[in-house]
């Protein structure tokens, strides 16, 4: 009994040491796996935080090449303070959310478009469209400038010392324009989302006047301008571009011009009357400072013999426009107007 119980003794003893050799070293692997893993979770967030910040420099840094109307231009980053010398650039800076720092002088209801000046509140006036003043431009320290061939092809070299300058060609095709200012201004694809939302505009207003026309669609349209002392025929240009665009077509007289690349026909004699003939008018009086006279010269010719044989006239289909928004707007923000008009002018839902 005594040697048996000494012997069972001496075998407890030798199982709890082993499960105290056991237990330590589980003890110590699971100690070890803990601080690996606390080491690896600060680098790991380390590194991502790295990158983040290394990725957001690049983007700071980065160098974009932007073919214009006058060459190409480099561009580092995402430019923050853009001046703008023409009226289609200050609508499309605005309906891509950027605010210039300098713009120039609307042609009317100066010195800012009514439907922009609640968003250009505050900008400063950097002279007029054909005659931008320097010195006030460089006080802006502009980092990008937008400019217009046809308007600055003359001091391009001069506005590019000042900031880097890019071009469009002319001043009234506004989807060229939302296209250059979203490469510029790193908003690319801001711009192209601008453009998807206006084709789909364009669709919807396409299939609701063919469903209501019927037959007599597409119709003949004309853009005339009376003056002081002559009246114009918008051939293509900004409302005549637009028009077409939504699918409206011009007279076999007009079309001819159209593809002479004819923008306005000016009319200096009323024997000239049956070329403004379509089916629908869309018109407007300007002429800055000659409201009397112009007020005169439409009521001549609109009470001419010639002007009441006209397809539209008889039809009672002639429309008096808004001319910032059809003619001076030249913008992706009044395009967008002047879509609403046409909408209500054919009692179409929007």
């Amino acid at each position: 009994m005594f040697k048996s119980s000494k012997g069972i003794a001496a075998l407890a003893f030798v199982f709890v040491f082993m499960l105290l050799i056991a237990s330590c070293g589980q003890n110590s692997s699971q100690g070890e796996g803990n601080q690996q893993s606390q080491q690896e979770q600060p680098s790991g967030g380390n590194e991502s935080e790295a990158g983040s910040g290394s990725n957001a420099e690049s983007q700071e840094n980065q160098e974009r090449v932007i073919k214009h109307a006058m060459g190409t231009t480099t561009i580092k980053g995402t430019p923050q303070r853009i001046v703008t010398l023409y009226q289609g650039a200050t609508d499309v800076a605005v309906a891509l959310g950027v605010k210039p720092v300098g713009i120039v002088e609307s042609w009317a209801q100066q010195p800012v478009y009514d439907y922009l000046k609640a968003d250009l509140e505050g900008v400063p006036l950097v002279g007029e469209e054909t005659q931008p003043n320097l010195e006030e431009i460089a006080k802006l320290h502009p980092d990008l400038i937008i400019a217009s061939k046809v308007r600055h092809e003359e001091i391009y070299e001069q506005l590019s010392q000042i900031a880097p300058t890019v071009t469009h060609e002319t001043v009234f095709k506004f989807k060229d324009t939302v296209e250059l200012m979203g490469k510029a201004l790193n908003k690319e694809a801001e711009g192209e989302q601008l453009l998807a939302d206006w084709d789909q505009r364009v669709a919807d207003f396409k299939q609701k006047i063919s469903a209501k026309l019927g037959d007599k669609w597409p119709i003949e349209a004309s853009v005339l301008n009376f003056r002081a002392d002559h009246s114009r025929i918008y051939v293509t240009g900004y409302a005549g571009d637009i028009l077409n665009e939504l699918g409206f077509v011009r007279s076999e007289y007009q079309q001819e011009e159209a593809d002479k690349g004819t923008v306005v026909v000016k009319l200096t004699d009323k024997e000239s009357i049956p070329s403004m003939n379509a089916d629908v008018f869309f018109v407007f009086l300007s002429d800055p400072g000659e409201e009397a006279a112009v007020k005169k010269n439409y009521e001549e010719w609109t009470n001419h013999p010639l002007w009441k044989s006209l397809d539209a006239v008889k039809e009672n289909q002639v429309y008096l426009i808004d001319e910032v928004v059809w003619n001076l707007g030249g913008g992706y923000k009044s395009a967008q107007l002047m879509l609403d008009q046409l909408y209500e002018h054919f009692e179409l839902e929007k």
